[in-house]
């Protein structure tokens, strides 16, 4: 199955007292890396959160972000040092006592100093909350999911549209091949009866020919790349996830191309040649957006 790796979608769940909303976006990589962004009392339910993820997600880089809004998310407190507090004020005492410095200290005075006093917040973590967040989680990447597989649809389409005009090609490339023998058959003949005024010596002739078909004989790599394209056709309809393996398969249909190229001394298996690898590079682009 064709599944794209670049998809979004949204989650949302709502209980009387929080509201939670994920949010999951996916882009293409070679592998699975999943990075969550979210509350820090969630953060020991990250594995929960990764597991239902990869339940839909097989590949590529997947970006989430936790935002929860309530009443009691985030709970304050005030802080008081009182130690602190008695060791200033006395120092305060001494001091005026000491130097004779007047004046008194105020509530101003207390409150103004951080160190003395501040508000601690620390942010609320309760089974309800997480329950939330798993189930926004749940529904944002199956939303996700279905914006992958629909783009999977398009992207399938385009890649059998380019297997098809590559097949062309390759079923051209297999009339040209027996015409390339044949030819420089004819041109070493023609050689041949300008150098030696006629007398030919046909065993040289078909010894030569010989040698040079052996070397610029492509039907094995034609033969090797048809069977590739077909391959590549049969894999777009497996169940489990597909890039790499069909990656695999352009590699080798490519490497196919090249030994062709530079077996063929033909010029017009070399355009054919260039054309196919101009479709292999297509394919390759649009290989790499597949999971």
């Amino acid at each position: 199955m064709v599944i794209s790796m670049t998809g979004f979608g949204r989650g949302k769940a709502v209980s009387g007292a929080f509201s939670v909303n994920v949010e999951v976006k996916t882009v293409n990589h070679r592998f699975s890396e999943i990075n969550i962004r979210m509350p820090r009392q969630l953060l020991k339910i990250e594995d929960k959160i990764k597991k239902k993820l990869n339940q839909h997600i097989r590949r590529g880089r997947v970006e989430v972000y936790v935002s929860v809004e309530g009443e009691g998310v985030v709970s304050r407190k005030v802080h008081v040092d009182w130690k602190l507090i008695e060791e200033y004020y006395q120092f305060i005492e001494q001091a005026r006592s000491k130097y004779g410095i007047e004046g008194t200290i105020t509530l101003r005075d207390l409150l103004n100093r951080t160190d003395l006093l501040h508000i601690e917040e620390s942010e609320a973590g309760n089974e309800e909350i997480e329950n939330l967040v798993l189930s926004a989680v749940e529904e944002a990447v199956i939303l996700l999911r279905k914006m992958r597989m629909a783009e999977g649809e398009e992207l399938k389409k385009d890649l059998l549209a380019i297997s098809s005009q590559l097949e062309a090609n390759v079923f051209e490339l297999q009339k040209y091949a027996p015409l390339v023998v044949q030819s420089f058959k004819e041109r070493l003949t023609k050689r041949m009866q300008e150098f030696v005024n006629g007398q030919l010596d046909e065993t040289r002739i078909l010894t030569e020919v010989a040698v040079f078909a052996d070397k610029a004989d492509i039907n094995e790599e034609i033969t090797r790349l048809k069977s590739h394209i077909q391959q590549f056709l049969q894999t777009l309809n497996d169940q489990e996830p597909i890039g790499r393996k069909l990656d695999f398969i352009v590699q080798e249909m490519n490497r196919e191309a090249n030994t062709i190229g530079s077996k063929a001394n033909d010029s017009n298996i070399a355009k054919k040649v260039v054309e196919i690898k101009s479709l292999l590079e297509k394919l390759k682009e649009q290989v790499q957006n597949i999971e």
